[in-house]
């Protein structure tokens, strides 16, 4: 379906708080992303990384780059692929990249976008944070993990093809690339008993729906979710409408119970978490952010909001959230950097003494942890 932007670039700066969207995967998704099909073919390939053997069997010290089906590609309809590690096959950690979204015609061009427009340069997955795999504080490095890259501009929402201009057309496919890579899991790694679901930054705004999605592929499993730098964007009914209209996010709305009287507009960020927490309500939810980090603070001030006190705007959304009913813990550092989960830092970062990576550990073995919040978060000078 080809889409018209109906709105410029004054609402272009309000994309960030978009939060919509949560996925439910077919078995026929989960057969043609994992490589197989009833005919015998296979509609996904892969390619190993790090000295693999010549099988291209799964194992445990590789990543392994899946080619997914045509029915996945990226902005500019370039082949799309997701990696896999394998390692236990009951723990399963499904990760959403970040980095960027567009918008308009100024943001989607390829000399001018605003992020990633292809992966075909994508050398895999990082070694830091989370996926330093030879740390043994790593409190998920003994789980098989998917690495969902993001080349659609949509915050991995998006079920749309729009034109923004006479020369620039995107392809918003970001749920269906997300969306099968999810299905693959569930076919590469059906028994699983502990899933986790985390995003950082762009891929934090979808987490909270796809750990909702993630329970319709492993409904016995425990499901936690991890959103990594975005509690301050609010979300609003006419930026989740407006802005979803552009990338066709209604498209990727759950068919879920206990939802389906809620309208599109519903399925914003604080509505995102509740909406999955009501479909699941053992589902369990995790928040970090820095409390001036600067990438949030930059996208609240071209809204006009007040960047300079974003600690403020954080609380605001923990706390809505946690009002509904939610089981969210929280987690907020003084200081200005964007992320944590890819990053060294996870191992170095402490609040009053405590440390993160021990409360993350706490939390992903299903501990009550406290919320912890820095007592003296000073703005930068």
């Amino acid at each position: 379906m080809h889409r018209s932007p109906g709105v410029r670039a004054g609402l272009a700066a309000l994309i960030a708080f978009v939060m919509v969207v949560a996925v439910a995967c077919s078995a026929d998704d989960a057969d043609d992303a994992a490589g197989g099909s009833s005919g015998g073919s296979a509609d996904a390939t892969t390619e190993t990384t790090g000295g693999g053997n010549a099988t291209g069997e799964l194992v445990s010290t590789d990543w392994q780059k899946v080619l997914a089906p045509p029915s996945c590609h990226c902005s500019d309809g370039s082949p799309f692929h997701y990696w896999v590690r394998r390692g236990d096959p009951g723990k399963v950690l499904f990760y959403l990249e970040g980095g960027g979204a567009c918008f308009s015609a100024e943001t989607c061009a390829s000399d001018t976008a605003t992020y990633t427009v292809n992966i075909e340069g994508d050398g895999g997955p990082g070694d830091g944070g989370i996926f330093d795999l030879e740390n043994d504080e790593n409190p998920l490095a003994d789980h098989s993990m998917i690495y969902v890259p993001y080349c659609t501009g949509d915050l991995h929402l998006g079920d749309a093809v729009t034109d923004y201009s006479d020369d620039v057309t995107v392809h918003h496919n970001g749920y269906t690339n997300a969306s099968t890579a999810l299905a693959a899991a569930g076919a590469l790694f059906p028994d699983a008993t502990e899933v986790v679901v985390a995003g950082s930054s762009a891929g934090s705004a979808g987490a909270p729906g796809f750990g909702g999605g993630a329970h319709d592929v492993w409904p016995d499993a425990d499901v936690a979710v991890i959103a990594d730098g975005s509690a301050a964007y609010p979300g609003t009914p006419e930026i989740t409408l407006t802005i979803g209209g552009l990338w066709g996010v209604d498209e990727g709305i759950p068919l879920w119970p206990e939802t389906a009287d809620l309208p599109a507009e519903a399925w914003s960020l604080h509505g995102l978490f509740t909406n999955s927490a009501t479909h699941f309500p053992e589902i369990r939810f995790a928040s970090f952010n820095d409390a001036y980090d600067e990438v949030q603070a930059a996208f609240a001030a071209l809204i006009g909001l007040d960047g300079s006190n974003l600690v403020d705007l954080i609380d605001d959304t923990n706390e809505s959230i946690s009002d509904t009913g939610v089981d969210l813990s929280t987690w907020v550092s003084p200081g200005t950097e964007h992320t944590i989960l890819g990053k060294p830092d996870l191992y170095d970062e402490e609040v009053d003494g405590q440390r993160f990576v021990e409360w993350l550990t706490d939390f992903l073995a299903g501990d009550d942890v406290d919320d912890v919040h820095c007592d003296d978060c000073e703005p930068p000078a």
